[in-house]
This record gives structure tokens, sequence and C-alpha cells, in this order.
């Protein structure tokens, strides 16, 4: 039997712990702590596996340190400033945290201290504003970072912009991290979350609800990134107009690659009956390929991850909870990774979604 210890970020004031076991099946929740006010992402520290960091969406936009001991009980340690309005996007890379601010359009650099706390309110900050609109007007005016991606391959980020239709892509300069190039999008797609794999680059477009594929050469390649592949994140409902219902959202992206490379995309907001779905894509020389749809029972599906050995495990959260009032819901790969399985509802998890919780990303804690 593994034993897995979950974090849920969310839009109460909350952390909350879970954990997972295999042998039986069972989920249940170990305990919370209040950390601020909508903690809704989170990223572990790059060598403290104790510690974590949560942005804190709002329009004040804090960052909150939070130690957690083995029994997952966690302790907020500090806060300091996001530098901006709403940040909904964090990574602790090296030395440093870079943080995503939606509502203003700017990413921050936040340097770590040696040793905890790694920031505090007089940590200093570098900015660097994004500028750029789209089509959409209801959610196009201005710049909106929704992610801080770190290249796998390169020291290079990026920073796919849903206001700007753009996926930015930012390497280290003399005065901090600085804008070379771009990858684009057709306009009003709403760039979300993006995931590399082998010089690939792979973007939910959360605003038409479909994922894309582009080629990524070298930054200063002449060559600038094609898009090759653009393909529904869901198969369409049958409702009258034949057209994608107000609200319906694509959001998470994960890759796993073992036994072979599939993508898992999440859609929210599905009004069809089953709540919202999975959609599972595979990765081959011939090119991507959407090979089925797995319904939740979730609400407003978000957050995902995947984790255990060879990514046997992938954990869902729903904000607005799910079948029976349950709001999180761990699923098995099976098929080599062709589909999903429900494992377990687990305990009923009404305190985190209908009392305090909306769960909105998940990190898995070995």
């Amino acid at each position: 039997m593994s034993t897995y210890l979950v974090l849920v970020a969310s839009y109460s004031s909350s952390i909350y712990t879970l954990e997972f076991s295999t042998s039986p099946p069972t989920l249940k929740l170990l305990s919370s702590v209040e950390v601020g006010f909508h903690p809704s992402w989170i990223t572990p520290h790059p060598s403290d596996a104790s510690t974590v960091f949560a942005a804190l969406e709002d329009e004040r936009g804090k960052v909150a340190e939070v130690k957690f001991d083995e029994t997952g009980k966690g302790t907020l340690v500090s806060t300091c400033e996001s530098g901006g309005h709403s940040p909904c996007t964090i990574l602790a890379a090296g030395q440093e945290l870079i943080v995503g601010n939606y509502m203003s359009g700017n990413v921050v650099s936040i340097p770590l201290a040696l040793s905890s706390p790694y920031i505090s309110p007089k940590s200093s900050l570098t900015s660097l504003q994004l500028h750029g609109s789209g089509p959409n007007t209801n959610r196009q005016r201005s710049s909106h970072p929704h992610q801080v991606y770190k290249s796998p391959t390169r020291d290079e980020l990026l920073i796919p912009d849903l206001g700007s239709d753009k996926t930015w892509r930012l390497v280290r300069g003399q005065n901090g991290w600085e804008i070379t190039g771009s990858i684009e999008y057709s306009p009003g797609n709403g760039p979300r979350h993006v995931i590399e794999h082998d010089e690939c680059l792979y973007t939910v477009l959360e605003l038409h609800n479909t994922l894309s594929q582009h080629s990524l050469g070298p930054l200063l390649s002449s060559e600038k990134p094609s898009q090759t592949t653009t393909l529904p994140t869901h198969i369409p409902v049958p409702i009258p107009s034949q057209t994608i219902p107000l609200g319906m959202l694509a959001a998470e992206i994960l890759l796993a690659t073992t036994p072979s490379p599939f993508l898992y995309v999440s859609n929210r907001n599905d009004p069809s009956p089953g709540g919202d779905s999975i959609a599972i894509f595979s990765l081959s020389p011939s090119g991507l390929e959407r090979i089925g749809e797995v319904k939740t029972g979730l609400h407003h599906l978000r957050g995902m991850i995947l984790f255990g050995q060879d990514d046997k495990y992938l954990i869902a959260g729903g904000v607005n909870g799910g079948e029976g009032g349950v709001g999180v819901k761990v699923f098995e790969r099976i098929d080599g990774g062709m589909g999903l399985k429900e494992t377990i509802l687990g305990e009923p998890m009404h305190q985190v979604t209908r009392d305090t919780g909306l769960p909105k990303s998940t990190q898995a804690v070995v």
C-alpha cells in the first residue's frame, strides 16, 4: 500500500491536506491551514519539501509561505506583496519566486532567502509589465498572465497571456527576466496553460475550448514557432444551437510520458449529464490525436495533477463540488494511459466544498 499527502489550494482562505491510500483506495481530509484570501495556486519550494508558496488572489496581491510537518499539518510562516493585482499563478525555481498577476498584467520575481522564512514583508520585487489585448471585450481588454511555466530544456520562461492571445518567451537579462519572443494564437483564443514536450508546445486555449500544438525551436532561430494542430477539448453537447455553452471553458493540461505520452485536459461548466470532462490526447510522430473523454461528475473542474509511480493516478478538484457533495476525486490511468477509472469517492468532502471550500488546484506531496 502507498499513501500520499495531497495539498488542495482553494477559493476559501485555506489550504487543505488530504490523504490518499491505494489499498484499499481511500481519500480523506486530514487538516487545513488558513493562509489568507483565496490561496488559488501553490508551488513547492525547489529544495525544501516541507514548504510551499501560495498566490493569494485578491486585488492587494500577496504571496504566502506555508510549512507542513510529516502529518500534513500546515503553519503559515510569512507573507509578502505580489507586486500586482490578483496573482493567479506562481512558480518557485532556483532561488526565486515568479508570480503572474492576472488583473494588473505583470510578472514579478521575488528572491528566496537561503533559509526559512524564505520570503518576508521586506522582500524585494522586480516587475515586468506585459501589454496586449484581444477581441473578447469581456476577457481581453489588457494582458492577463495565466501561468508561469519553466521550460524543461532551456533557461526560459513561457507565460501564456489570456488577454493578448500570446505566450511570451522570457530569458534572463541584466535586469531580470526580459521578453525575447512570443508564440501567437488566433484572435480571441485566450491561451491559459501550456506544457512543452519533444520540441513542441501544447496550449490550452480557454476562450475557444481548443488545444493547439506548435513547433518550438530555439529562441534565436530565424524560424518562428508554427502551429501544426488545433483540436477541440470537448465533445460538443447536444444543445439546440450546436454551439459551446456560454461560460464552458477549458482549464488545465497535464502530460504523462509513461508508457507512452498522453495529454489530459480539463473542461469546466459542462451542462450535460455526468458533469465536467477530462479530454485525453495521444502524442505520436504522426501528430496530436484526440482519443477520448471521461466524465468526472465534478462541477467547474479546474485543477488536476498526476502522481504516483509512473504517474499512475490523476486527482482533480471541482470548484462547485460534484456528485454526492464530493469536490475532489482520484482516477487511475488505465489501458496504458488511454483511459481513466475513478478509484474512490472517499469520505464526503462537504467540509471542503460546501462550508469553506472551492478547491482549485492540487499538489501531491509524496
